[in-house]
């Protein structure tokens, strides 16, 4: 309650701060070093929109843009400057950042970049920040891509971007994902393997300056602009043509350069500053409520903790088929094989709630932590298939059991490849589709601790299960009454599944996610999570 309250304080004092430091600029008073406006003729409403740039020959010409404001549809860098504070560093280093916006706010561009530059990156590993570079950043980055911008942009021969952002914010995704050419942006200087936080002597990248260097006395045919880039004025009248971008449409999913299937970090929004604000008043809030949540459904009955848990803002979607319930399995036969969708660590536990019934996890890493606090009995596999096949028909002769053959969980609206061994085990399968939907936090990581991924997902202001059981898979589509290959189920099952979550079906696996990810094979040692 003590937290709560001072948390609040801090809340109105960062808004009394800000609304001063506006009211500040909006009157001039800002640091001299503030360049001044840009002259009549080098307005950006002066340049003609990317519309109005030819068709034809663009594959030979050379185009120079900025990334922020330009091929991003918001010139605000704050975000992606607290997403490598918050996913690379800590909640501190989040804090310090947001209790600065205010300042941020009465600074020239160039002091403003420094500060955001200490702040973030100050005592920063390399390697964490090159995990937040390659996993988490692209991701949000896509989803504020400008479309008409980017279509002009990837329609270029050579594509140049000159930036005030540290270079190592942006590299990866301007390579991997726009592919572009030469990137400049300002570089930091490293101590060993951390970041000192402070600019390299040639300081912050200014726009126009870099553009002479990398040219020298030739012009680039094209550059980029549009109305919020004013604080380089002069970097667009170096260019042979000058276009603006006019519109602002965000970039469809099935238009990205290059699907977005793997992402790893806590946040699932982008951390503006009013967003990030709101984050840190709910923290008090959202633990306890998380702990709460987690004892309702370890001590409670099915249905009672399901109507505890929707009061807090958890819903749960059953959807069983037709027949469910009048062929119940004989005392006499194995179990049932439900064959899941694997969206986060709690998949089993949420069709087991669903259904009302108890049933059997098994899972490749689990924590100990999680092992002791799953209301459900969980058994680890080993990797090794033979032994992982002994386990598994085991636990069917004693009850039914729950297997998630993508062997990790995924976010986006991607089906991991299926691994084939359930497909061998038994005939009696039941494919279930299951989906997440979440408003604050992420419950996966591929980096981080994975014991506090439960944690994270229930501290959720809000989030949605959807659990759709489909019909048992008929005896001729098995592996025992069709003699099918065990490949084949299992790639019929995940198009199955595919087809009524609407996802995509692909070939990727854990290894292909845990090397993108996190750099390593994704196997767990020990336990050790």
């Amino acid at each position: 309650m003590v937290l709560s309250m001072i948390l609040i304080r801090l809340a109105h004092l960062i808004l009394s701060c800000y609304r001063a430091a506006w009211k500040i600029r909006n009157h001039g008073k800002t640091s001299p070093t503030r360049p001044p406006p840009p002259l009549p003729h080098q307005q950006p409403f002066m340049h003609p929109s990317i519309t109005k740039w030819p068709i034809e020959g663009r594959s030979t010409k050379t185009i120079v843009c900025d990334i922020h404001g330009t091929l991003l549809r918001t010139p605000s860098f704050f975000p992606y400057f607290m997403l490598v504070a918050f996913e690379g560093g800590n909640l501190l280093r989040a804090l310090l950042l947001l209790l600065s916006y205010p300042l941020l706010c009465v600074l020239d561009h160039e002091q403003e970049l420094k500060v955001l530059c200490f702040i973030t990156f100050c005592g920063l590993r390399l390697k964490d920040m090159e995990i937040v570079e390659r996993a988490v950043l692209p991701k949000f980055y896509l989803e504020n891509l400008n479309l008409h911008a980017y279509e002009a942009f990837a329609s270029a021969g050579k594509r140049v971007v000159i930036t005030s952002v540290p270079r190592v914010m942006v590299r990866w995704f301007l390579k991997e994902y726009l592919s572009v050419d030469t990137i400049i942006g300002t570089e930091l200087q490293m101590l060993g393997c951390f970041f000192t936080g402070l600019t390299a002597p040639s300081g912050v990248v200014v726009k126009h300056k870099a553009l002479k260097e990398a040219f020298g006395d030739i012009k680039p045919d094209v550059g980029f602009t549009s109305s919020s880039s004013l604080h380089d004025p002069f970097f667009i009248s170096l260019c042979k043509e000058s276009y603006m971008v006019t519109k602002s449409t965000a970039m469809p999913r099935e238009r990205y350069p290059k699907p977005l299937i793997f992402h790893d970090g806590r946040l699932a929004f982008l951390p503006t500053p009013t967003s990030t604000l709101h984050l840190f008043l709910w923290l008090p809030l959202g633990f306890p409520l998380a702990i709460f949540r987690l004892l309702a459904g370890i001590l409670l009955p099915y249905k009672l903790s399901i109507f505890l848990c929707t009061l807090t803002g958890m819903r749960l979607r059953l959807k069983l088929p037709p027949n469910h319930h009048q062929n119940p399995p004989t005392p006499t036969k194995k179990g049932v094989l439900y064959v899941c969708t694997h969206r986060t660590l709690l998949d089993p536990i949420f069709l087991s709630t669903a259904l009302g019934k108890p049933l059997t996890a098994v899972t490749y890493s689990l924590s100990k932590l999680s092992e002791v606090l799953a209301p459900i009995k969980t058994v680890r596999l080993t990797r090794d298939r033979a032994i992982d096949g002994e386990t598994m028909q085991r636990l069917l002769k004693e009850g039914d059991l729950v297997v998630c053959p993508e062997g990790t969980t995924c976010r986006e609206p991607y089906l991991l490849r299926f691994s084939s061994l359930f497909a061998e085990l038994t005939d009696e399968i039941v494919p279930v589709a299951v989906d997440v939907k979440v408003s604050m936090f992420y419950g996966t990581t591929a980096s981080g601790l994975k014991w506090l991924d439960p944690i994270f997902f229930l501290m959720n202001p809000w989030s949605r299960y959807e659990v759709e059981v489909l019909e048992k898979v008929e005896k001729e589509m098995s592996c025992g009454g069709g003699g099918r290959r065990s490949c084949d189920v299992a790639n019929y099952i995940q198009g199955l599944l595919g087809g009524v979550l609407g996802f995509e079906c692909t070939g990727l696996t854990r290894k292909d996610k845990y090397l993108m990810l996190a750099g390593n094979e994704g196997i767990v040692k020990g336990g050790k999570d």
